[in-house]
């Protein structure tokens, strides 16, 4: 995922901002298999696999959004804020269908852990990223800033 993401932005530095809510997924899918009571199998390691492709995808259009409002001639601090209000919605709703796509395999003894994997991760995920990727590119921004 890395690599692809450098690709794309031309930076080495982005791609850590984009990807640094992967393990915040795990706030919430271990909190989320113990409340519900579902064992953590390896039908949960896929849950978590498929939620860090969520996340990522995520943080792009976050990313990618200030990025672009920038170029449009925005602040910094306009883009970052009109990133989170606009993008919000389409983030939200991926993480809904993600939930409510996993009502359905929850009550499969097999598919439990991914289902409570992928539901519980996605809520607490999305929330975090809204708040982690646009104060990371944040902070990356106003260092690269100082140091020129």
């Amino acid at each position: 995922i890395y690599v692809l993401v450098v690709g794309w932005f031309q930076s080495f530095k982005i791609p850590l901002v984009i990807m640094a809510p992967i393990p915040l997924t795990l706030i919430g899918i271990l909190p989320g298999h113990a409340l519900t009571g579902a064992f953590f199998t390896a039908t949960s390691m896929i849950g978590m696999i498929a939620l860090a492709g969520i996340i990522v995808r995520n943080s792009i259009l976050l990313v990618d959004f200030i990025q672009l409002a920038e170029a449009r001639g925005r602040t910094l601090r306009e883009a970052v804020l009109e990133a989170g209000a606009v993008r919000f919605r389409p983030i939200a709703l991926t993480a809904a269908a993600v939930v409510i796509g996993g009502i359905v395999m929850v009550l499969d003894p097999i598919f439990q852990g991914l289902a409570v994997a992928l539901m519980s991760g996605a809520i607490v995920a999305t929330l975090l990223t809204m708040v982690v990727v646009p104060l990371l590119y944040w902070e990356l921004r106003r260092r690269e800033g100082e140091s020129s």
